[in-house]
């Protein structure tokens, strides 16, 4: 199959690796500096700089050429740049299947990428979300991993599922497209809660119940929202977020650690160098639940934290003295 991954940062350069092995795979990037010295260099310095590109990886810069004979495009940027590439994309000659792997809400609209793509592509391509437990590192690497691929065409899930599948990237198919989206963007928000957890010491008991009550939260928004509770406890749902909350590679969990140790956020992600997408989505997320009524003490505690400067202290102290309640009530 000919592939296009678009966006070549960390997990965009780590699936066009891992698919390489058997398929034809363009990698591209907007910016044709960083492509010029991935040719030169064989890595990709700026995300991946100790894991060396297949040489029968192409890439490239120029869109139009990278998606001539395209049969599958791999859209690997982040959920703010998605409209902007899915628009690109819908204004080129040729028709093929688009999945996108971002994770998130966008901005102001609190729309999830499949209702974002619902506007800007036409119906003519097939489209879905690739989501699932997977630090680019590792999948780069060759470690296993699994993931899952839904889309509301299920003849188009379960064929490009068995296409990329392969012995150390393990593909299912799925329908619920809601689910597997909301279940990636909301572990984010829990990933920062995570590493707030774990920065203040409070132990692997206390971490424990933070991930069930999160996975609860991440739950009750995804119903309402119209996916399906077997969605949200599998790979994309309870999957993800234990990985995201208890990895080291986590950039997530990373600003948890930090915002421990009173750093402020502007700092944060410029040290952290990638987008840490559980910063924006929790604004959304904020949004989401107060508008639909869903209760998510944890996420509005990451929320007043990042957005309110709530010392961190305060928050958590909150959290702990809630009245208690029936488990699956509140």
């Amino acid at each position: 199959m000919n592939i296009t991954v678009i966006g070549a940062g960390a997990w965009g350069t780590a699936i066009a690796i891992s698919l390489s092995a058997s398929h034809r795979v363009t990698l591209w990037s907007i910016d044709a500096a960083q492509i010029e010295a991935m040719r030169a260099l064989r890595f990709n310095q700026s995300f991946l700089p100790d894991i060396p590109l297949p040489e029968n990886l192409n890439l490239s810069a120029d869109l139009s050429a990278a998606l001539n004979g395209a049969e599958l495009v791999i859209v690997a940027v982040p959920v703010a740049a998605l409209r902007s590439v899915l628009k690109e994309i819908a204004q080129l000659p040729g028709r093929f299947g688009v999945i996108w792997v971002c994770k998130g809400f966008e901005a102001e609209t609190s729309l999830l990428p499949h209702q974002v793509a619902a506007e800007v592509l036409p119906g003519e391509f097939p489209r879905g979300v690739l989501s699932g437990p997977s630090f680019a590192q590792e999948v780069a690497r060759g470690l296993p991993a699994a993931l899952t691929l839904a889309s509301a065409d299920e003849e188009f899930a379960q064929h490009t599922a068995q296409a990329l599948h392969h012995a150390r990237l393990r593909i299912y198919a799925s329908s619920d497209v809601i689910g597997v989206e909301v279940g990636g963007a909301v572990k984010n928000v829990m990933a920062i809660a995570a590493g707030i957890c774990d920065g203040m010491g409070l132990g692997y008991n206390a971490r424990a119940a933070l991930l069930t009550r999160g996975l609860a939260e991440i739950t009750r928004l995804g119903l309402k929202l119209g996916g399906r509770p077997e969605t949200l406890g599998g790979l994309s749902g309870a999957g993800d977020l234990i990985l995201t909350c208890t990895g080291d590679l986590s950039r997530n969990r990373q600003v948890g650690l930090l915002l421990v140790q009173q750093h402020e956020l502007p700092e944060i992600l410029h040290r952290l160098g990638h987008v840490a997408e559980g910063v924006y989505t929790v604004r959304e997320v904020h949004h989401l639940a107060q508008r639909l009524g869903v209760a998510m003490p944890i996420s509005e505690a990451v929320y007043r934290i990042l957005y309110e400067h709530t010392p961190v202290t305060d928050a958590v102290a909150e959290l702990l003295n809630r009245a208690p309640n029936l488990e699956f009530n509140q």
